[in-house]
């Protein structure tokens, strides 16, 4: 019964490995201008974008090539990506920017993924006002 147990319990280990590494898309971004993932400052670069699936949520974990230098978010709100994005089917990350900043607020895989997920930013100012940025990601391989 011991040997029962241990086997299907090293099974369900090995789906869910299978699993999560099934759901995980990894992209390229170039991003060309310093930036704010969640709390963190991320220096300009190249870096690799992954949205993964776990245990019920998307996590996004972003990864300078050069530096290591790494931040990962919780997606927020599920939102329909725009037409244009669709029709193009190349995925996006948007920045929010004003004057001083710039901080990631979405991210669409590209036309595998059904909805754009947004993340937590700063809030603007009182009298601030913000522009967007989209840089456009690039099919990349997974570490």
């Amino acid at each position: 019964m011991k040997k029962l147990t241990t086997r299907l319990m090293i099974a369900t280990a090995a789906l869910v490995v299978a699993a999560a590494t099934a759901s995980a898309q990894t992209m390229i971004a170039k991003i060309p201008f310093e930036f704010r993932a969640d709390s963190r400052v991320l220096a300009p670069g190249t870096y690799r974008v992954q949205l993964s699936y776990v245990n019920g949520a998307q996590i996004i974990r972003l990864v300078n090539f050069h530096s290591s230098q790494q931040a990962m978010l919780l997606a927020q709100v599920p939102v329909d990506p725009q037409k244009a994005w669709e029709a193009s089917g190349e995925g996006r990350l948007v920045f929010e920017c004003t004057s001083g900043r710039c901080a990631l607020a979405e991210l669409w895989a590209g036309s595998d993924s059904r909805y754009a997920y947004t993340v937590h930013r700063p809030k603007l100012g009182k009298d601030e006002d913000a522009y967007l940025r989209e840089i456009t990601l690039q099919p990349g391989k997974a570490e």
